[in-house]
């Protein structure tokens, strides 16, 4: 989802050097599209078809954190998790003390439920006349972005409207810092992606950065996802989908994920911005990590536009 967004603000990085602006802008693009329909605008709405928003954001020089859950009518969340990583305290703010807050600050309000997502909320609604169990929306299409500097200075930030379905004034891991993101300088910067009540178990972010002390972030995402799965399992239980995005303070990158074909964006300096394919190998539990095909882009972005028919 943030190819567009990414692709847009490395060159506002490689201007200026501040990287935090880069991160909040990449994901403003993601939000303001309708099609990704669990981020921002158009992201699908809770069991009261009310679309409540998670964000946060973090600055790994400072650990400055700031943070919204279950904020309804603004419309960049993540531009009110950063103004909130300003404030000395605080920092996550939730409901309706996060919308007064942002309006307070003078963030733009918005009706953030689109046609189309209400037209997903009614086939819902159809599927469950038929079939009266609640099946929250399985995909997990968060935006999370982590990026360096040539300072070496880390960030990162997340942005999601959550599960489809989900109990109003739910927050999954987005905005939780240790959980869905974490960011240190020393080391690097996570964001996670998936259920976020599994990511949570395991303070994923965190575990995943604080590993690039003695590894690559590569190594830091496997080995971390891989051994929350042992845990898991130990308990006779199935870890949910999850995906993981990281980056050292050398720039070097990582990414980890237990589905097929998670998609990730990855900018360098020497490289353009270029959307990356990623399956586990379940013999090695190494990543697969190939571009993506002209194919699979077209036909990604065809299955988010294609028209929608209210079912009966």
């Amino acid at each position: 989802m943030a190819l567009e967004g990414i692709s847009e603000s490395r060159a506002d990085l490689d201007q200026t050097g501040d990287v935090s602006k880069a991160i909040v802008s990449a994901i403003k693009a993601v939000e303001d599209y309708p099609y990704y329909k669990s981020v921002g605008y158009g992201g699908l709405p809770n069991q009261d078809q009310t679309v409540e928003l998670d964000a946060g954001f973090m600055d790994g020089d400072t650990l400055a954190i700031g943070g919204v859950g279950a904020i309804q009518d603004f419309k960049n969340p993540i531009a009110i998790a950063y103004q909130l990583s300003k404030e000395p305290a605080n920092n996550l703010l939730v409901g309706r003390g996060a919308e007064q807050y942002a309006q307070r600050h003078q963030f733009e309000r918005r009706n953030m439920l689109t046609e189309r997502a209400q037209i997903y909320y009614r086939n819902k609604q159809a599927e469950l006349k038929a079939t009266p169990t609640l099946t929250p929306y399985a995909g997990h299409d968060t935006v999370g972005i982590v990026g360096v500097n040539r300072k070496g200075q880390v960030a990162c930030g997340t942005s999601t409207s959550g599960l489809f379905m989900k109990h109003p004034g739910r927050v999954g891991d987005s905005p939780i810092f240790g959980g869905g993101l974490y960011a240190d300088s020393d080391y690097g910067a996570a964001t996670i992606t998936g259920m976020g009540e599994d990511v949570m178990k395991g303070a994923l972010a965190y575990d995943v950065v604080m590993r690039m002390r003695s590894m690559s972030s590569q190594q830091a995402a496997e080995t971390a996802l891989s051994d929350l799965k042992h845990r898991f399992e130990k308990r006779d239980q199935t870890l949910r989908d999850i995906s993981i995005v990281a980056v050292n303070n050398q720039g070097d990158w990582g990414v980890a994920t237990n589905i097929t074909d998670f998609s990730c964006v990855v900018a360098t300096e020497q490289h353009a911005p270029t959307v990356y394919l990623v399956n586990a190998d379940h013999e090695t539990h190494r990543m697969q990590i190939e571009p993506a095909t002209e194919a699979w882009m077209a036909r990604y972005m065809a299955e988010r536009q294609a028209p929608l028919t209210r079912r009966q």
